[in-house]
């Protein structure tokens, strides 16, 4: 695949006072460098899969206890839980390629030398996982899936948008959010050991990114004028659309010959089983976790209102009680 580019116009704000001027993103920043760790060094790379050859727990398949599933074999359904995971992990991948570049421009516009600090550190966690989740992809699955369409447009909006509030708002209280629900939901369910030491290690990163958007928007957002507010309120909308549509792993389920009417049987299947009492308990946390810690923090701050009800409901999302 041939590198995309996205052309861009920001203005980089350079900085000659380094003192300390806001306690707690510096504590962030000594948190980070305290916190590196080497993804040559730190993941058991060599340690044996599992002997079923599963990466996931099978719970986390769309079709798992329904016909389709009862219709495969067992070298079948082995083989669809590699590929579903592979196309999880891929998106998770550029991802993290997405806030890598995301982060590198945050450092740029941002003002204060705190907030450029922790930005540069999170520049190369991002780089970490991107490397991590490649080389895990290359070198226990060997299979590796596209960037969903979603995906490539949030982050095309958040790579062209020069306002660091904005770009901070889609990425580390939304995409992040996301981003951390699934990756505790794939450690939490990882049959493969090295899965779960990956997912582990990513996470004890990501809870400082989403501390830098809630440490540094509620100024922004306390200040915004009623227009400047709306337009707030609406790209957070944006974002959530994005993050949580679109995301169907069709391209593995083609790739195991499920044919067009199978593939709606699938779908038609995940909604009827993500409606009903005995979700997996997997899925369960995940959307937990998920509803927990991004809408209650985009609420907290104040980038959900009333007013944004009706989109935030086509989407399952239920505002908090005041």
């Amino acid at each position: 695949m041939q590198p995309r580019p996205i052309p861009t116009t920001m203005t980089t704000m350079f900085e000659y006072d380094y003192a300390t001027a806001e306690a707690d993103l510096r504590r962030l920043y000594e948190n980070a460098k305290r916190d590196q760790w080497n993804a040559s060094r730190d993941i058991p790379w060599t340690a044996p899969a599992t002997d079923d050859g599963r990466v996931i727990a099978d719970e986390l398949i769309d079709i798992y206890g329904s016909p389709l599933w009862d219709r495969l074999s067992e070298a079948q359904r082995v083989e669809l839980n590699r590929r579903i995971a592979a196309w999880r992990l891929s998106t998770l991948m550029y991802g993290e390629q997405g806030a890598m570049l995301a982060c590198s421009q945050l450092v740029d516009v941002v003002e204060g030398a705190d907030h450029k600090f922790f930005q540069a550190t999170q520049v190369m966690d991002e780089a970490r996982h991107n490397e991590v989740l490649d080389r895990y992809i290359t070198e226990r699955l060997g299979i590796r899936y596209g960037v969903p369409q979603n995906e490539r447009d949030l982050f095309d909006s958040i790579l062209t948008e020069s306002r660091w509030y904005l770009k901070t708002i889609a990425l580390q209280l939304v995409a992040e959010t996301f981003a951390v629900a699934l990756f505790k939901m794939m450690g939490e369910s990882a049959r493969d050991p090295v899965l779960g030491e990956v997912c582990k290690r990513v996470l004890q990163d990501e809870s400082r990114h989403m501390g830098f958007g809630m440490l540094s928007l509620p100024r922004v957002v306390s200040e915004a004028s009623e227009t400047e507010r709306r337009e707030l309120e609406d790209y957070t909308c944006f974002a959530l659309e994005k993050t949580l549509t679109g995301f169907f792993p069709a391209e593995a389920y083609r790739d195991m010959g499920f044919s067009p009417a199978e593939m709606d049987e699938v779908r038609r299947y995940r909604r009827e089983t993500a409606a009903s009492n005995d979700y997996a308990p997997f899925r369960k946390y995940f959307r937990k976790d998920m509803h927990s810690s991004m809408v209650q923090n985009l609420a907290r701050i104040g980038l959900l209102s009333d007013r944004v009800r009706p989109r935030l409901e086509r989407l399952g999302i239920s505002l908090p009680t005041p």
